[in-house]
């Protein structure tokens, strides 16, 4: 079957573009029916028109899956914007738990929270009041929904150890930056009625067009850490930077960040039925600190301008790279800037993905960050990784702390006075931290995660967040909870977790079945594929079954650890072996050999 024709439209001509467009550019009419709908409790859920505008307010309508179809099913989520994952006040914490216990039940009756992949918090489950409760509450308290969905800059991202850098502070451009591309505030005031005195705005903003961007927009910045015992500095990559539509890197000379290598074109997020592709950014050029701003409004501008709006699959900033290349997308962003960016050094190292679990020293007050695993960065009590919710709550009116959320779904306390360290982290374990069932957490578990999945997202197509840890209990089992590699799962080809960019990357692709992608690694400087032999045409593992993942992934393993060289990593052997190597030991494999009978074919994938 020949491939599916890639054919942006550039540019779009009004009278071609979406029905999302049309309903944006319609703002002021929807903007008055989103007040009345989320404002009245006749029905459950909103129209199709108002969610379009609500997603920029941070809000999507989801439904119960289990009894979808029923209209007094719909519910809410709601996702804040939390720019470089923190910090959070004690304060603040306090009202998120006590609006998520009133709120926020899931089907079983149990409130949660869920720290996510972009540094911030969701709160599932809701119905409409409250939806209006917690946006009106949190905003008051500087915890905006505003920018937390829809076609707009999302949560802007940095390393959550960076506010107490000696040498570069990444948050303060992160938060800068999440000001400056901030939708106006005035219809989100009048829309969920909040005290405007209570709200602040920023300065100087980017000029949106009457339909915003094209879709979403991600910005991150990676860090550098100097050693406390050598001195020396080291890149971080722990927000995964290249999978940004625009990554920042700090350029450093001596012991001063003096510039800014810019990133442009990454995204994860594939559509089935479209031709489509996850991409890593690449590098577009350098900029000093006075032209940093400059040369991020160019950037987003120019996509505002030319990317598609008729076919919203293909409306990333990644997909004008890929047809019209860096090299052209570099001129348009000068042309905006009146004055040219320097040479990149595409061979610069941005770092591996730092986790930063345990204990880390804080350069700036000699105090102490502590990085605690949460699995899938799901806060709930009752589990059997213990009572979170309680453990946070408790800990942060103990202890003289704030709370970071990290981008790989994790929380970070600050702050903590070196006499406290064994008694916090006594208090941590008294409700079950560190534990699943009784057990340590493995090293394979601490690497890898998932996306929320199917019970509290309508767009994914099976489990994801439910999957992972009974994923991880039988690896365990079979022996592999030392391997000191990553397994990433989402529910769709969405790919919120970014599973790609891991060692092995498990994407939804029907109800219980997930496609394979390797290729990535740990540090997520590699960008992962689907398995597709030497002639491009056949694609293995889409379809594999829940109860049939152990089975390949064990022989995956095995394969590995067999042949590896040296202390080579497993994506660095997969990349060094090939696809057709992997191909023909899983055909000749008898456990995996029935899975490779039927391979499917490529017309989906761009190259």
């Amino acid at each position: 079957m020949p491939k599916k024709p890639f054919e942006p439209n550039f540019r779009t001509p009004v009278d071609l573009q979406s029905k999302a467009e049309a309903v944006k550019r319609n703002q002021l009419y929807v903007d008055r029916e989103v007040a009345f709908q989320f404002w009245e409790d006749v029905i459950s859920g909103v129209s199709a028109d108002v969610e379009t505008l609500a997603k920029s307010y941070g809000i999507y309508m989801e439904f119960d899956r289990a009894v979808r179809g029923r209209p007094e099913d719909f519910f809410f989520m709601i996702r804040i914007t939390n720019p470089g994952g923190g910090p959070i006040s004690r304060e603040q914490w306090r009202l998120l738990d006590e609006l998520s216990e009133k709120y926020c039940k899931n089907p079983h009756g149990n409130p949660s929270l869920r720290f996510t992949t972009r540094q911030t918090v969701q709160l599932h489950w809701l119905k409409k009041e409250g939806v209006r409760a917690i946006v009106k509450t949190m905003a008051e308290q500087d915890m905006r929904s505003i920018n937390g969905c829809g076609d707009n800059t999302r949560n802007v991202m940095c390393c959550p150890l960076a506010q107490f850098s000696d040498i570069f502070n990444a948050r303060t451009y992160a938060v800068k930056m999440a000001d400056y591309f901030q939708l106006p505030l005035e219809p989100y005031i009048k829309v969920f009625m909040l005290d405007p005195e209570k709200v602040r705005r920023p300065g100087q903003s980017f000029q949106y067009g009457p339909n915003m961007l094209n879709r979403k927009f991600k910005i991150g910045f990676s860090q550098v850490h100097r050693n406390q015992e050598t001195g020396l500095i080291t890149p971080d990559n722990c927000i995964e930077m290249r999978t940004n539509d625009l990554g920042v890197a700090p350029l450093v000379e001596g012991d001063k960040v003096t510039a800014f290598q810019l990133y442009v074109g990454g995204g994860q997020g594939e559509r089935n039925n479209y031709p489509s592709m996850a991409s890593l950014s690449e590098p577009l050029g350098i900029v000093t600190e006075e032209q940093l701003l400059p040369a991020l409004d160019a950037v987003v501008a120019t996509h505002q301008d030319w990317g598609d709006r008729e076919n919203r699959h293909w409306a990333r900033l990644k997909y004008v790279l890929k047809k019209q290349g860096i090299d052209w997308f570099r001129d348009q962003v000068t042309s905006r800037l009146g004055f040219p960016l320097h040479k990149p050094n595409p061979e610069h190292d941005i770092g591996a993905r730092d986790l930063h679990f345990g204990w880390n020293k804080q350069p700036s007050n000699g105090k102490w960050s502590f990085c605690a695993y949460i699995e899938n960065g799901r806060i709930i009590d009752g589990g059997a990784n213990g009572n979170l919710k309680t453990m946070i709550r408790e800990i942060m009116n103990k202890y003289d702390t704030s709370l970071m959320v990290t981008p790989n779904q994790d929380v970070m306390f600050t702050n903590i006075e070196e006499n406290q360290k064994e008694d916090f982290v006594a208090d941590l374990k008294k409700h079950g931290w560190g534990q699943r069932n009784g057990k340590d957490f493995s090293q394979l578990r601490l690497n890898s995660g998932a996306c929320v999945g199917r019970d509290s997202c309508r767009l994914t197509y099976t489990d994801s967040e439910k999957l992972e840890p009974e994923l991880m209990d039988e690896l365990e089992k079979m022996g592999w909870g030392a391997l000191n590699e990553s397994i990433g799962i989402t529910g769709c080809e969405r790919q919120c977790f970014r599973p790609a960019t891991k060692t092995i990357g498990l994407v939804g692709s029907g109800m219980d079945r997930y496609m394979f992608k390797l290729f990535g690694d740990k540090d997520a400087n590699t960008q992962g594929k689907p398995l597709i032999d030497s002639t491009g045409e056949n694609l293995y593992l889409r379809s594999v079954k829940r109860e049939e993942l152990t089975t390949v992934l064990d022989a995956l393993f095995k394969y590995y650890k067999e042949n590896a060289q040296n202390d080579e990593d497993m994506g660095a052997f997969h990349r060094r072996i090939g696809a057709d190597a992997i191909i023909a030991y899983l055909k000749e494999n008898p456990a995996t050999a029935g899975l490779m009978e039927k391979p499917f074919n490529t017309n989906c994938i761009i190259d």
